[in-house]
């Protein structure tokens, strides 16, 4: 008798597991993993919006180039550029960039030649202190590529360019330098574009402008 005892007892205590087991689920559990879920996907969705960086003026570079004589390039650079751009690489046309370089920041590793450089005869630095680069549209064009559409001001004159850009790379680089994100373009103008026609013939008409954009994250 006490074994039959024992036995019922044990299929009884396997029932009730059982019937536990395949029971409905608590209302108030599933509710809770449902708003951990949506919390997730929140996050996530938050992962992917529009982000701000402020251009880092010692880590962005500027460089032109202009054939000289027509035999060799001429290299000169700008030593002071500033600005910021947003970065949304799952919406590109959100993305913005507003770049201004300082004129009086040029630099050929010749003061004469600087100087001659940003007189009336050139860039004419002191009526005209600022290059600037206005974004007015922004898409894709392919793996780490964009085509960027904007104005941009020379000398006092404004004209619309179309540029490709590069996406270099974009991560957390630690306490000293936070947040970074940069991209790299490289596109030719008509300086004469800009009522800049000193010296044609000795100097090119053309002018390739390269600049590595790095920025921090705000």
């Amino acid at each position: 008798m006490k074994i039959r005892v024992v036995l019922v007892s044990l299929l009884a205590g396997a029932t009730v597991a059982g019937l536990a087991a395949f029971s409905p689920a608590d209302p108030q559990t599933t509710n809770t993993q449902t708003t951990n879920t949506q919390t997730t996907n929140t996050q996530a969705t938050n992962t992917q919006a529009t982000e701000t960086y402020k251009v880092d003026p010692v880590h962005t570079t500027a460089i032109f180039r202009i054939k000289h004589l027509g035999v060799t390039y001429f290299y000169g650079r700008f030593n002071e550029t500033t600005g910021s751009f947003t970065l949304n690489t799952n919406n590109p046309s959100e993305m913005f960039f507003d770049v201004q370089i300082k004129t009086q920041s040029l630099d050929t590793n010749a003061t004469r030649r600087n100087n001659h450089l940003k007189s009336p005869d050139f860039f004419n630095a002191k009526q005209f202190p600022t290059i600037s680069f206005k974004s007015k549209s922004v898409q894709s064009s392919g793996e780490n590529t964009y085509t960027v559409s904007g104005d941009m001001t020379l000398h006092g004159v404004t004209k619309p360019i179309t540029v490709q850009m590069e996406f270099v790379g974009q991560g957390d680089k630690g306490a000293r330098f936070g947040y970074r994100a940069g991209f790299d373009v490289t596109f030719t103008i008509k300086r004469s574009d800009y009522g800049m026609n000193y010296m044609q013939g000795m100097l090119g008409d053309e002018v390739t402008i390269m600049v590595g954009l790095e920025g921090a994250r705000q």
